[in-house]
Parts: C-alpha cells; structure tokens; sequence
C-alpha cells in the first residue's frame, strides 16, 4: 500500500513528497522529532509527545504555528487515510530551507513539518518471547540527550555495530554508568526488587513510556529508585528491561555475553509490561 504522508500542510502520496535540498534537518541534523504509538487506531500517550515536542522545540528555539490541535487533527487523519489499526505516526519538525549556513535562518522562515504512519505490531511484538541482548558503548553523544533531535548518528551506529556481533541493541555508559539504550530508556529490577531507573538529566531522554511505567509501578505498590546504575549492577540484577513508545516494555536477557538473572524474560517485566499495556489502553485517543 502506498501510503499518505503529511508534509508542510498538504496530504501527499509518499512518492510524490519532496525536501528542498537546503533543508536544516538534512543538512545540520536541525530538528526534532517524536513517534506516537497507534493501537485500534487511537493514539497512546498523546497529551506526554505534544508535550515533550513542545519542550524540545523551546529548548533549540525553534517555534511552530501548528497548535496541539492541529497536530493531533494530521495524525488522526494519517491514521484513518492509511488505515492503520496498530504502529506509529512519526512527526519530524525542522527549521526549515535555507542556503547552508551554521547561524540560524531568519526567523520569518517556515518550519518543515512532515509526518507519515508505519504499521508494526506492538502488542503482540514476538521478540518479547525471547528477549534482548545488549552490548555496551562508550556514550559519544552531544551533550543534549534531554532534547528529542534527529541527531542520531552514533545512536545508529552503535546499534548496528551491536547487530554486527549478533546482538539486538547497544546500551551506552558514561563515567561507568549506564546511561540509555540506542532509543530507550534503561531499568533494573535489584536483588532486592527494586525497580531501577537513571533520573532525569541531560543524559538521558524524558522517556513518555517511561513516565508512564513509573506512574503505574508505583501506584501497583512497587518500590522505585530513580538513580544512576553501573554494568555490574546489571549483571547482579535479577531482571533488565528497555521502555519505549513502539516496544512498550522489552526484557533484556543479557549484557556483554553476561546472563541477566536466568537469562530468560523475567516474571516482574512481563507484568510490567502487561500493567503498561492495561492501563494505556484505557487512555487511547
């Protein structure tokens, strides 16, 4: 199916959408993004994307004459134009066309608003059976991991350098402790069952899923700590997992070529995720 895309207020064929050559996304990386999951046709999370696409704008001073609204009016569209009951809709904002030069354009020029849907199974995603295995890098990244940009590269090289070695993902360490994943957010449950998470700064994205992971854990009566966490203290977990928007909740069964616990999917993340997944099908819009 060839599918309708959204780009710079008009709906196009996705062969028939075209960027200017002088676009900043593509030539600086400058812009943003986000990635909303879709379930029986709805939208998750909605109100938490709107408002970190909101953040991540003010924080590169990029402004949008799009309201919430009209944001939410594209995706719902998109959805129901490429029918899709279960995915994605990825929404990418940059700072517009003009001739390359590192200094911003003039603020009279118009941002680039594109969108398009992908279809993918996410509650039924059959990696969850077997979980994933992670290696660790270095993390390289600027310093702004906090602001959801397109500048992704070591994130996608670190990815599939992991691919390459027979592995799933890449976590990334700074100062000997994990940081994030390649695109998500990184927890632990301690020998202690104690639900494990980096706090938020610089280093790591404001997670929506995980925002929400911490909201239900903790009224189901689990202890959280929000706190840094070294390679070591994976090893010695009981249980790893990931978060993200199109993976929800993904065990992680190992690191390095080290077993996690009993290096299959662990008890408390599969009914973390069947938590997520309960209490956010109660919220769809």
């Amino acid at each position: 199916m060839v599918r309708t895309v959204f780009l710079n207020g008009k709906y196009i064929n996705e062969n028939d959408a075209k960027l200017s050559i002088f676009d900043r996304g593509f030539l600086f990386g400058d812009s943003v993004y986000e990635v909303t999951a879709v379930i029986q046709q709805k939208l998750v999370s909605w109100e938490g994307h709107t408002r970190r696409l909101r953040r991540s704008l003010g924080e590169i001073g990029m402004n949008l004459d799009m309201s919430d609204d009209d944001l939410l009016t594209v995706h719902r569209k998109l959805i129901a134009l490429n029918e899709v009951r279960e995915g994605l809709v990825y929404l990418q904002i940059s700072r517009g066309a003009a001739d390359r030069d590192f200094a911003f354009p003039d603020p009279c020029i118009k941002p680039t608003v594109v969108l398009f849907t992908q279809e993918k199974s996410l509650i039924q995603n059959q990696k969850i059976k077997a979980g994933a295995k992670v290696l660790s890098f270095p993390d390289l990244r600027w310093g702004r991991s906090d602001i959801k940009s397109t500048q992704l590269l070591y994130a996608s090289f670190s990815k599939q350098r992991a691919l390459e070695q027979g592995k799933d993902d890449a976590w990334f360490i700074k100062d000997g402790l994990v940081t994030e994943g390649s695109s998500n957010n990184t927890f632990i449950i301690s020998a202690d069952r104690k639900l494990l998470t980096r706090s938020l700064s610089r280093d790591i994205l404001g997670g929506i899923t995980r925002e929400s992971i911490l909201e239900y854990s903790k009224k189901t009566g689990y202890q959280i700590e929000e706190k840094p966490f070294s390679i070591e203290e994976v090893k010695d977990s009981l249980e790893a997992f990931t978060s993200s928007s199109t993976t929800f909740i993904m065990p992680v069964v190992e690191i390095d070529d080290y077993k996690i616990g009993s290096g299959l999917p662990g008890k408390i993340t599969l009914e973390l995720r069947d938590l997520y997944i309960r209490n956010i099908m109660k919220d769809l819009i």
